[in-house]
């Protein structure tokens, strides 16, 4: 069944009060920050990327009953480091927060866009209404409540712990398609509209750039003698999706369509430092999405600030999840269950 899905929505968001001489300041770009965070980023993918290749081309017979566990563990690492490369990364350089000049936003979102095989032309259309829209079911395609998922699949856990073939095959089809100008399903339509010529020609181009660019990688890492670059380079982003689907889903995950307040819709976890790293700080989702303008390295304090109106965040990736997983045995038990974090300023009986 089909979305009808509308434009121009007028949604009366509730935003917690701040003092406006306080977010201004937290509203500053730090390029030293917006530097020090994407050269360690990219840094690591890459020093992981060179750290299996050179282990990959050192396994021989004398040695490859040791090295191979370790090729193993170094590829799960650059493996684990895959999904934060690329619409995590693409999303803060696509807000403009991370420099202060758009021009070096703009370039280091298509260096991780590229890496990352995202689609980061039809994300500039879809985020900025997820943002406008944030869980509103007839304007937000992008975020659609309730969200599923299954982890009684033996696929799913080949693809968050290895790597699922099916799952390239289906990213590389899908930037196929679109190389050639086939956009399907109603929310690609809606917010890529075949009317919009100059954007869809955008699109499809940057498809191409894709297939092109890494199919030309892939040929030259194979000339050079460096075949195993096509694993962790070409394919780098492809497997091992653990950690970001546990960062990721919890920020709507069983909270409430069709209201105009962000405390009831998006959820903010803390956690160690390591994760808070690979994830822009975006586990401050909430304060995000109520502040957009403010950069990923100024969210926790942000959160200091509006503290008192929030819901109590839960600390640790393992006891959101306790969270996530007991709001999921309510919803299969009861289809009807609705959870409403606790807010100091409203109820349950109020939505």
């Amino acid at each position: 069944m089909s979305t009808q899905f509308q434009r121009e929505a007028k949604i009366s968001w509730y935003r917690s009060p701040i003092d406006s001489r306080v977010l201004a300041e937290l509203m500053e770009r730090d390029d030293f920050k917006g530097w020090r965070q994407t050269i360690l980023h990219l840094g690591l993918f890459f020093f992981t990327c060179g750290i299996s290749a050179y282990i990959w081309g050192e396994i021989d017979q004398s040695n490859w009953i040791w090295m191979s566990p370790l090729l193993i563990v170094v590829l799960f690492i650059h493996g684990t480091m895959g999904p934060f490369m690329g619409l995590v990364a693409v999303h803060e350089l696509q807000h403009r927060t991370v420099f202060r000049r758009k021009s070096l936003n703009e370039s280091f979102e298509v260096i991780y866009a590229f890496i990352s095989w995202s689609d980061y032309i039809w994300y500039q259309q879809s985020h900025a209404i997820h943002h406008r829209a944030t869980c509103h079911l007839r304007y937000d395609g992008e975020v659609q409540l309730p969200l599923k998922f299954s982890y009684k699949r033996w696929r799913f856990w080949l693809g968050m712990l290895a790597w699922n073939p099916a799952e390239t095959w289906a990213r590389i089809k899908l930037v196929w398609n679109h190389a050639n100008g086939r956009v399907g399903g109603d929310w690609y339509e809606f917010v890529l509209p075949e009317n919009d010529a100059r954007l869809r020609l955008r699109h499809r181009r940057w498809a191409r750039i894709l297939l092109t660019g890494h199919m030309g990688l892939a040929v030259l890492f194979i000339l050079i003698g460096e075949p195993f670059l096509i694993v962790v380079f070409t394919f780098g982003t492809f497997y091992c999706r653990w950690l970001g689907f546990l960062c990721g889903l919890p920020q709507h995950y069983g909270l409430n369509s069709n209201e105009p307040d962000f405390r009831v819709n998006t959820r903010t976890y803390t956690c160690s430092w390591l994760p808070a790293f690979y994830y822009w700080n975006m586990q401050y989702h909430l304060e995000h999405h109520m502040y957009p303008a403010v950069p990923f390295h100024n969210l926790p304090k942000l959160r200091e600030a509006l503290a008192f109106d929030l819901p109590i965040a839960k600390h640790g990736l393992y006891q959101t999840w306790k969270e996530i997983l007991s709001i999921r045995k309510n919803i299969l038990a009861d289809s009807t269950y609705k959870f409403v974090p606790e807010i100091p300023s409203i109820n349950s009986e109020q939505l």
